[in-house]
């Protein structure tokens, strides 16, 4: 049989399988009648003449009814309860629509109860056929892709819950993956059978991944915190094997989990924390009905600024950016999305004193975002008139610009690398934290200014894990500029979340830190990230690993850690990832000297610009190497 299947049933065409399945099923729907006629009356019937052409063109009636109820459109490969329930249904219309025809054509009738026994019969046989159908198709090389993708995964479900047994049924008959058992937590779940497959404890994991040649691991386990998907991820990655995952809780909500929805581990699962809920009266107090500013409206915090603004209604969102490109992408984003608010994408640098006036002043803003800054160090130490142009001076513009149009609420995006800089970008956003803060001691109950600082968010330009991922996928090495350096990360959706509620807390002129959780060492981030794609590494205790990590050093003034305090001290908010800064002012008078030096200083008099810097954040080194690059060329040729 299965034989024939090989060599003649499989080489039909789509079309001839469904003529050759309605063949056997007029055969069938005969003998069925034949059968239940005589199972009625007890003995082997010898139908008379008009009962017998009834019988025999029970076929028509029958293929008919079959092919309208779309019985022939469905795969049978892909038996279920679904389609044996289909079955049933044509079953029953049939011999409906057969007993009326007996009705109406023969004298004396027929007996009714055949229709219930022929209905069952039917079924029987019908449903019968494919379900041998079925299963010889599972042993024949009809389940399975060409060679050349016929290389199929042996995965291993964790979590034997809800959307473990869905996304067991969705890979019933993938060709890509086969489940070779679950794992799960619970101990009244250890040793049953949920769908064929045993459920073990994931204390096992590793034997049982040897044992059955496991290749990958897909974790089921949407409504776990990510406190807990942390603890699992830490034990599973021992194993050096691929691992998968399906998103949030929301994935349940959907009631049919598919292939499409498993995703790679991404960093935030390796975060362990869970996001704390927004208070909605923050989040609305400075956006819902008000004009809404976002410089930097492009970038990575800019954009996502943007995104959840516009989901708080404001009156108007002006989103101002000096790459066009960036200014176009969210802007057609946020309108592809039917954002129902109004959208005024304005291409400007906010260098440009008349530009950044207009903006504000027509507009009639009354909330500001400023997220426009040149952050990524390395870009900075090679271009530093650039760095102290944008993130000091265009600062200060727009302070002032702002101080005119008599703006509400003003909120400053720092960075972690504003405290204790150890080079330039750090430095001038130092530099851009102190001119707001003094400058707003001038600005007493006309604007409420606000500074957030924090660290990496996940996402950003220049974030790492990209970059890791790239490297992983190119088969390495890994590139780290130190085994020991860390750093904090916070996704970027809540980092913005953060910020907007730190904002709306605002009395006067406050700097609010992020609570970024614990530092993660970057080399054991890449590590997990190695792990995790089912690779090893490649070190002097294992030549034969996969990836190499190699380092670097440290690039200009980069640091091995970063912080987010200058004093030391922080006072709790009424948010529990809020803390406010205690923190001393400078004297605006001697600031805004030394404003006045760096606003006349020469074109790209970049050592001057550097000493006028450290007078303000002495902590900054301004007589290290400089590594501007023009500075660099210059100074080449006067040699």
């Amino acid at each position: 049989m299965v034989i024939f299947f090989e060599n003649f049933f499989l080489g039909l065409s789509r079309f001839q399988k469904k003529i050759f399945l309605a063949f056997i099923d007029s055969f069938l729907l005969v003998f069925a009648l034949y059968l239940s006629f005589s199972l009625r009356l007890g003995y082997w019937l010898q139908p008379e003449k008009n009962l017998l052409l009834l019988i025999l063109i029970s076929p028509v009636v029958g293929v008919l009814v079959f092919w309208s109820m779309r019985m022939y459109r469905l795969v049978t490969r892909y038996l279920n309860l679904d389609y044996l329930w289909l079955v049933l249904k044509s079953a029953v219309f049939f011999s409906s629509i057969w007993g009326l025809l007996a009705f109406t054509i023969l004298e004396n009738g027929i007996p009714r109860s055949v229709l219930i026994i022929n209905t069952l019969v039917s079924f029987s046989f019908i449903g019968g056929i494919r379900l041998a159908y079925w299963r010889i198709l599972k042993n024949t090389k009809y389940f399975k892709l060409p060679e050349i993708y016929r290389n199929y995964k042996n995965v291993i479900i964790y979590g034997a819950g809800d959307a473990g047994i869905q996304l067991a049924s969705a890979l019933e008959y993938s060709q890509l993956y086969k489940v070779i058992l679950f794992l799960d937590d619970s101990n009244e779940l250890h040793g049953h059978k949920i769908r064929g497959l045993k459920v073990y404890s994931s204390e096992s994991c590793g034997e049982l991944i040897k044992k059955y040649s496991i290749d990958e691991i897909l974790l089921a386990i949407p409504s776990a915190s990510k406190a807990r998907k942390k603890e699992i991820i830490e034990k599973i990655k021992e194993n050096n094997i691929s691992v998968k995952t399906l998103p949030g809780v929301d994935i349940l909500a959907k009631g049919d989990i598919t292939l499409n929805d498993l995703r790679e581990i991404d960093i935030k699962d390796l975060l362990g924390r869970d996001p704390v809920e927004p208070k909605n009266e923050l989040l609305k107090k400075n956006i819902t009905d008000k004009n809404v500013l976002v410089t930097g409206g492009g970038g990575s915090i800019g954009s996502e600024l943007c995104r959840q603004i516009a989901l708080l209604k404001p009156k108007a969102l002006v989103i101002f950016e000096l790459s066009e490109f960036a200014l176009y992408s969210i802007d057609k984003e946020l309108r592809e999305n039917s954002i129902e608010i109004d959208i005024y994408p304005i291409l400007g640098n906010i260098l440009d004193q008349e530009k950044v006036f207009e903006v504000i002043n027509s507009f009639e803003i009354h909330t500001i975002y400023h997220a426009a800054a040149y952050k990524h160090v390395p870009m900075v130490e090679l271009n530093n008139i650039a760095g102290i142009n944008t993130n000091i001076l265009g600062t200060l513009n727009l302070i002032e610009q702002a101080k005119k149009s008599r703006v509400e609420n003003f909120v400053s995006i720092s960075s972690d690398k504003a405290v204790r800089p150890t080079n330039l970008m750090g430095a001038s956003k130092r530099f851009a934290e102190l001119i707001i803060r003094s400058h707003s001691e001038e600005l007493k109950n006309q604007t409420i200014f606000s500074i957030v600082r924090f660290g990496n968010v996940l996402g950003s330009s220049g974030s790492v894990i990209p970059l890791f991922k790239k490297q992983i996928a190119n088969g390495g090495p890994l590139t780290l500029t130190s085994p020991e350096i860390t750093r904090y990360f916070m996704t970027i959706s809540e980092a913005v979340q953060l910020v907007i509620q730190a904002g709306a807390m605002s009395k006067h002129m406050d700097v609010y830190l992020l609570d970024m959780g614990s530092p993660i060492k970057i080399l054991d981030l890449a590590r997990t990230l190695i792990s995790l794609s089912g690779l090893q590494v490649k070190d002097k205790d294992n030549q034969e690993g996969d990836i190499e990590i190699i380092y670097t050093g440290l690039r200009p003034g980069e640091k091995l850690y970063e912080e987010l305090l200058i004093d030391g001290k922080a006072k709790k908010t009424i948010h529990p990832l809020i803390y406010i800064s205690q923190e001393k002012n400078l004297d605006w008078s001697f600031l805004n000297n030394n404003l006045s030096k760096l606003k006349n200083l020469k074109s790209n008099d970049v050592k001057a610009a550097r000493k006028i810097i450290q007078e303000i954040v002495p902590e900054y080194n301004a007589e290290e190497s400089f590594h501007d690059l023009i500075f660099q060329r210059k100074h080449k040729k006067n040699l």
